[in-house]
């Protein structure tokens, strides 16, 4: 595992767990009742506690009905009460999160693969998936340089402000509408503002294979992205994180080692 000395990493300001900018999803049609108890939901991906009064604020709707949602939701474990009569994400909704992340299947088959290089690399190794106009990370290895650069940052990103986001949109025409849908918010110094910069950036990872991308979510962080592909499309990414300056010193030896896990990991899923 390589080690460097290099310039004081950035400083995150943000904890939220959920992409702000990221629309809406909407119920399609679906039972209304159960749309709002997820709206409730949603409301905690942001603030780790909330009132009564919070929770029908936000969704615009009466007290009476955001607390016949939240007892519910208590009554199942998904939400549960503190002293305090505030609310918080239950465990029983962690159970369920930790069954979807161990049954995940590209996790499965990536998981030793960027175990490996981590080793080599020294870096911050991602494992990304698409996710609507996002990139959700399933998996991570962190160096000690990736703990100090995200904190406790989430685990969502837009894609226009990751090189996991553009190694997939570059391959997969569902990702790049969605993410073009919901425009370029600017993020941090190197984030993509603008459709032509957005296209400059995918038709560059088609022709090298691999997406570079600095300052892009976090100013002063920089990574390097490969797509994982089955049968042409992108169905995910590995990357790797760090400081903008050891990162840049180091892309042309970390890019044969992802094209090669990326390859590795392509072979052995099965969607």
């Amino acid at each position: 595992m390589t080690t460097a000395t290099h310039e004081p990493l950035p400083h995150t300001t943000t904890d939220d767990a959920w992409c702000t900018s990221t629309p809406k999803r909407t119920t399609g049609g679906g039972l209304r009742s159960v749309g709002t108890a997820l709206d409730v939901l949603e409301c905690f991906a942001v603030d780790s506690a909330l009132g009564v009064s919070d929770v029908a604020r936000r969704l615009g709707v009466a007290k009476s009905t955001a607390h016949r949602v939240l007892t519910t939701l208590a009554g199942r474990g998904f939400v549960e009460q503190d002293a305090n009569g505030l609310y918080r994400l239950g465990l029983h909704l962690y159970e369920l999160g930790m069954l979807s992340h161990a049954r995940n299947g590209l996790r499965h088959v990536a998981l030793p693969v960027m175990e490996a290089v981590a080793e080599q690399t020294g870096h911050t190794v991602n494992l990304g998936v698409p996710d609507g106009a996002d990139v959700v990370y399933v998996e991570r290895i962190e160096s000690m340089d990736g703990v100090r650069i995200l904190g406790h940052s989430g685990r969502r990103q837009p894609a226009h402000c990751t090189s996991s986001g553009l190694a997939i949109a570059a391959f997969n025409p569902t990702v790049d509408h969605d993410r073009r849908e919901a425009g370029f918010p600017p993020k941090a110094r190197g984030t993509i503002r603008r459709v032509d910069e957005w296209d400059t950036a995918l038709s560059a990872v088609r022709r090298h294979g691999h997406a570079v991308l600095h300052s892009g979510s976090f100013t002063g962080a920089s990574s390097v992205a490969v797509p994982i592909r089955s049968r042409g499309m992108a169905v995910g990414s590995i990357s790797v994180l760090g400081p903008t300056p050891l990162i840049r010193s180091d892309i042309r030896r970390v890019v044969p080692l992802l094209t090669a896990a990326a390859n590795r990991i392509a072979k052995q899923y099965t969607p």
